[in-house]
């Protein structure tokens, strides 16, 4: 019941609490291990084309070098951003105040 789809088949998000804690170090740890993965086929690379291109080669092993470090830090980079409101979610108003009767204003204007 927390959430609804929009038209587009997407969920939208009718609240602007934070996801939970769980869900975030899982996506950190996706995050981690994809950039892992990355990294270990950059090496791999390296070690088979370092007989036919150098160049390439030598790209991959720098990309296998830095890519842990920007992966650390991705990982750590901490909670999300709280989400903004709905777009749809209106703020206080106030109660609309009492007009007095057409005929009372007529008889206080006399």
């Amino acid at each position: 019941m927390g959430k609804s789809k929009d038209k587009a088949g997407g969920v939208v998000r009718i609240t602007g609490a934070r996801s939970s804690l769980s869900e975030d170090v899982r996506g950190r740890q996706r995050r981690y291990m994809i950039a892992m993965a990355v990294r270990t086929l950059c090496v791999i690379l390296a070690v088979v084309l370092w007989k036919e291109s150098r160049i390439v080669a030598i790209v991959m092993l720098v990309g296998g070098i830095f890519i842990p470090y920007v992966a650390v830090v991705i990982a750590n980079a901490g909670r999300e951003n709280t989400p903004r409101m709905p777009e749809t979610f209106i703020g206080h108003q106030p109660q609309p105040m009492i007009e007095p009767a057409p005929d009372i204003v007529a008889d206080a204007a006399k």
